[in-house]
């Protein structure tokens, strides 16, 4: 999954990039925006792993594509500077948090650059496809593109009163007029307030909270220049500060769950791996998260949920004996964390 990092200049998105990823911002890279990889760290598998001792340790993954920073003050060129975020999976709006104070008002703004981009993209093939009808058609086609032009200007219009896609009721037959669009507004979004030196242990806002449910904050720059300095000091300055640990950990769980994810696991001693998918997929897709060939042929899942696993010593044996182990169909909907064993046909 790749996830974009989107902001106005001076939020500090870049920085934050570095920190959730470990990869310097490459100035060289701006325009087409970059990416780095980052585990999603899980005390659940490290628990898991203590127990079985695998050979190898595995943790899901989630990418992070810094993109250009915005313009506050000239919404025309920021369109193409969005550009570049169409090809992710979701969306993490950087605030500014150690500048600005009214977090609400900022998120605000920058929807509204996602809907005037959307808008804009959208709004642009409406006279391609009028253009069409000065042309003969069979009556399947021109039915066809009918509804196509039909679904445009009712997204349009629905954007234009600062309804985004992804609250538009959009129909299936209809998704697939704006597929190819990769509308930003249909996108999981998730919100991170960049903190500065001071306000970090201050509760977020509730016209924030109200607006963005999900969102997280941390003091990102100040947790760079603290790790960067010996124990003794850091320690140090921590007690100083109030800070009782560090955030990244955190927030990369926050902004992974954001984006409508979740985790399941498989467990042995050659290795204890977490897997990403969807949140509500079912075991197919589970299955198919593994590899492709499973999901085709796919039998059934033995399942155990982490609560049990966890309260029976992590221990396969103890929960059969106990009758924890459930036998799934295709159908079955994975929880976060179940233990999964899936079997397939020859």
């Amino acid at each position: 999954m790749k996830v974009g990092l989107v902001g106005y200049q001076g939020t500090g998105k870049s920085t934050v990039f570095q920190w959730l990823t470990g990869v310097a911002p490459d100035p060289a890279k701006v325009q087409q925006g970059q990416v780095g990889t980052t585990k999603v760290p899980d005390d659940r598998l490290a628990k898991i792993a203590d127990k079985f001792q695998p050979k190898k340790l595995t943790y899901a993954e989630v990418q992070f594509l810094d993109t250009p920073g915005l313009l506050a003050d000239e919404r025309e060129g920021n369109p193409r500077r969005l550009a570049v975020l169409r090809e992710s999976n979701g969306v993490v709006v950087v605030l500014d948090g150690f500048g600005a104070t009214d977090f609400a008002a900022q998120l605000a703004k920058f929807r509204e650059e996602l809907l005037f981009a959307d808008m804009e993209v959208v709004g642009n093939r409406i006279p391609k496809v009028e253009a069409q009808f000065k042309k003969a058609k069979p009556a399947k086609e021109r039915e066809a593109d009918e509804f196509e032009l039909a679904t445009l200007k009712k997204v349009v219009a629905a954007l234009e009163a600062g309804t985004p896609a992804s609250r538009q009721g959009i129909t299936e037959q209809e998704e697939k007029h704006l597929r190819s669009f990769q509308m930003l507004t249909l996108k999981p979004e998730a919100v991170f307030v960049n903190r500065g030196d001071g306000g970090f242990n201050d509760p977020l806002p509730a016209d924030l909270l109200a607006l963005a449910p999900t969102a997280t904050q941390a003091p990102v720059k100040l947790e760079k220049e603290l790790a960067e300095l010996d124990d003794e000091s850091r320690q140090a300055f921590m007690a100083d500060l109030g800070l009782t640990g560090f955030s990244r950990d955190r927030v990369v769980r926050d902004l992974f769950y954001a984006m409508g994810r979740e985790v399941f696991f498989t467990v042995g001693t050659d290795e204890c791996r977490s897997w990403a998918i969807d949140r509500g997929s079912d075991a197919v897709a589970a299955a198919g998260a593994i590899h492709k060939d499973l999901s085709e042929r796919f039998v059934r899942a033995n399942v155990i949920g982490y609560a049990d696993f966890a309260a029976h010593h992590f221990s396969e044996k103890e929960c059969k004996l106990k009758g924890l182990e459930r036998t799934e169909g295709k159908t079955y909907t994975v929880k976060d964390a179940d233990i999964l064993h899936i079997l397939a046909s020859n």
